[in-house]
């Protein structure tokens, strides 16, 4: 069941196999230092038609890119490795994950949650274990999910230009979201309309933005509303 070297950790996960099977989720188990796939439950080798021998033979770069969307993956893969740093057993990390099947042309969202499974004789991370459940039956926790991931994307890609905001710049950019006219800002904050105006002006050139779209997409992604 389990594509390891070790004579012990291979023990070990196999006498837990036939539990992690019952489990109504994938469990996958990865080693440590390369991330590399050392064993899988039924469910999720079936749901990618391969054996476990193919999955375990595959690097990190390989398994991911066939089946993960990558765009997504830059938020939670980071924060992986910063967990597997972490002193403490107990410690879990959930993240949302796409994942696209063979034979299926739409990506299925997955909530998983990751320990650490087993640590060497120096307290090093050796295994970690994750739990994968699809959410695809809950289709409003399923758009939440891609509402917040295509956000966090946008922030990623747009971060050095909204830093350039002065942060009077970045209070009317939340009005401006909110879809307040030059006067209604003006009479808030107790300046000109004119004034107004031109920080609306410098907002949208520093932006690079065209439409309100744009501008709610910048207000949401930066918490700004």
């Amino acid at each position: 069941m389990l594509k390891y070297p070790n004579a012990q950790l291979r023990s070990l996960i196999a006498s837990n196999a036939e539990s992690f099977n019952q489990i109504p989720g994938v469990v996958i188990i990865h080693e440590t230092v390369n991330w590399t796939v050392v064993y899988m439950s039924e469910r999720g080798l079936k749901q990618l038609g391969l054996s476990l021998d193919e999955v375990c033979s595959m690097t990190n770069a390989e398994y991911y890119s066939r089946f993960f969307n990558e765009e997504d993956a830059k938020d939670y893969v980071p924060k992986i490795g910063a967990f597997m740093h972490s002193n403490n057993q107990e410690d879990t990390l959930s993240y949302y994950q796409q994942l696209k099947f063979p034979g299926k042309d739409n990506w299925q969202w997955h909530l998983s949650s990751t320990k650490i499974f087993l640590r060497d004789e120096a307290d090093k991370p050796l295994l970690s274990i994750t739990i994968s459940i699809p959410i695809d039956a809950m289709h409003h926790m399923a758009a939440k999910a891609e509402r917040l991931l295509n956000e966090n994307d946008f922030l990623r890609k747009n971060y050095t230009n909204f830093s350039k905001l002065s942060k009077r710049e970045r209070t009317i950019l939340k009005e401006m979201a909110l879809g307040k006219t030059s006067i209604e800002i003006a009479d808030e904050l107790h300046i000109s309309s004119t004034t107004v105006d031109t920080h609306r002006r410098n907002i949208r050139d520093k932006l690079g933005t065209k439409s309100s779209f744009e501008i709610s997409q910048y207000a949401r992604a930066f918490d700004l509303i």
